[in-house]
């Protein structure tokens, strides 16, 4: 009998015992679980696409960067005086923040913002992008280029520049004088409208966004406070003065809002999450921004006020400029005490040109010549070795900034 059993179970295993008919609980509770996965399955596809605010400004894009670009501050304009008009203030509030915008914000090269742009591409790994992210990316892009206009409107009052971007600096028009200060004050607020209308209902996005806006500032404040109170304005002391501190004004200052906030911020939108990423890109972004400065230095000295949009006042406003630091470095005791005699001297324009004279002697214009030469090769090495993420965007502001003329 036993061995019987055993030798009928090969054809038990051939053919199974038919299962019961599923009851209509298990039907209803197989359904309901298929309903539940497909509304998860839709609501996540939602989420990850790119909207644009209910509200926001009608456009119709051309398929050109730098032509869109500036629809899309038109249409920014236009929103952020909506903002102001939710107030119900005097019409002439609503024409003077226009005037304020078109004057000071779109006026410069524009790189921080189409930075942006670029470095979300790069990521998506995508030469072209949907106009809604292409709305999206640029939005975030101006609002650099907002805190550029901001910081450019303060430190030209600081520094009594007189031309900016090939145009009266703001502070020296008539009707606006110190009022000046108050005006950069708006144009950071303004920031933040157009951070919270296009990103606002994003809340894990909109948090990062408005941390690194938010933190790039006060860095970049920072870094103003070291370039103003490393020397006085006309008291000359270049024992305060080395190539060490005229790095940690230029990190500050320069690198942090012109080089990582963009490319950070492009990161930020594209989905990037990986804090190592977020280091490696900064570290990159230092030593780049560093190569600018250094570049912009030499530019006040030596460039064309016709070209880089401005008259320099490095010299005139004793600035810890990479320039004087390479100049003391390397020069005799008559030079330095001529340089100490003829530095910050304000509008003296004698003593300008004998401070350049020694620069000339000194030929510091080669060492400036080698200087560049030996950061590029440094950096592209370091972008090189870029593992995790496309380098690309990197290879693109290093590009950008090599030998540039403004």
């Amino acid at each position: 009998m036993l061995a019987a059993g055993v030798a009928f179970l090969p054809y038990l295993a051939k053919a199974p015992l038919p299962l019961p008919p599923p009851s209509s609980d298990v039907l209803s509770v197989l359904l309901a679980t298929l309903l539940v996965l497909v509304a998860t399955l839709i609501a996540l596809v939602l989420k990850s696409t790119p909207k644009l605010p209910p509200d926001a400004a009608p456009m119709k894009l051309t398929g050109d960067l730098m032509k869109d670009f500036m629809i899309v501050f038109e249409g920014l304009t236009k929103e952020v005086i909506a903002d102001v008009n939710q107030y119900k203030l005097p019409p002439r509030t609503a024409e003077y923040m226009k005037r304020l915008m078109e004057y000071n914000v779109p006026k410069g090269k524009l790189a921080r913002g189409l930075t942006v742009i670029q470095a979300y591409k790069s990521i998506k790994k995508a030469d072209k992008i949907s106009d809604v992210e292409f709305r999206r990316a640029a939005a975030l892009g101006w609002t650099v280029e907002w805190l550029q206009a901001q910081f450019l409107v303060m430190d030209d009052i600081m520094d009594a520049s007189e031309t900016r971007r090939g145009q009266p600096c703001w502070y020296l028009l008539p009707d606006v004088k110190l009022n000046a200060i108050n005006d950069g004050l708006l144009l950071e607020c303004q920031i933040y409208v157009i951070l919270k209308k296009y990103f606002g209902a994003e809340t894990e996005l909109y948090v990062q966004l408005f941390q690194l806006i938010q933190e790039t500032t006060h860095q970049t404040a920072l870094g103003q406070f070291l370039d103003l109170t490393t020397s006085e304005p006309h008291k000359v002391d270049f024992g305060r003065f080395s190539l060490d501190v005229y790095s940690d004004i230029v990190i500050y200052k320069t690198a942090f809002y012109s080089f990582y906030l963009p490319c950070a911020l492009g990161m930020r939108l594209a989905g990037v999450n990986d804090p190592k990423l977020y280091d490696l890109a900064k570290t990159i972004c230092i030593e780049i921004g560093h190569l600018f400065q250094v570049q912009d230095d030499y530019l006040d000295c030596y460039g064309d006020p016709d070209t880089i949009g401005k008259i320099g006042t490095d010299i005139r406003d004793n600035k810890c400029g990479w320039l004087i630091n390479r100049a003391l470095a390397k020069c005799s005791v008559e030079q330095r005490k001529e340089l100490e005699k003829n530095y910050a001297k304000g509008v003296d324009a004698s003593a300008e040109a004998k401070v350049k004279k020694i620069f000339k002697d000194l030929d510091v214009e080669s060492d400036f010549r080698a200087h560049e030469e030996a950061a590029y090769k440094k950096i592209t090495a370091m972008i090189a070795e870029v593992k995790g993420m496309p380098s690309d965007i990197f290879t693109f502001l290093l590009e950008k900034i090599y030998k540039r003329k403004k």
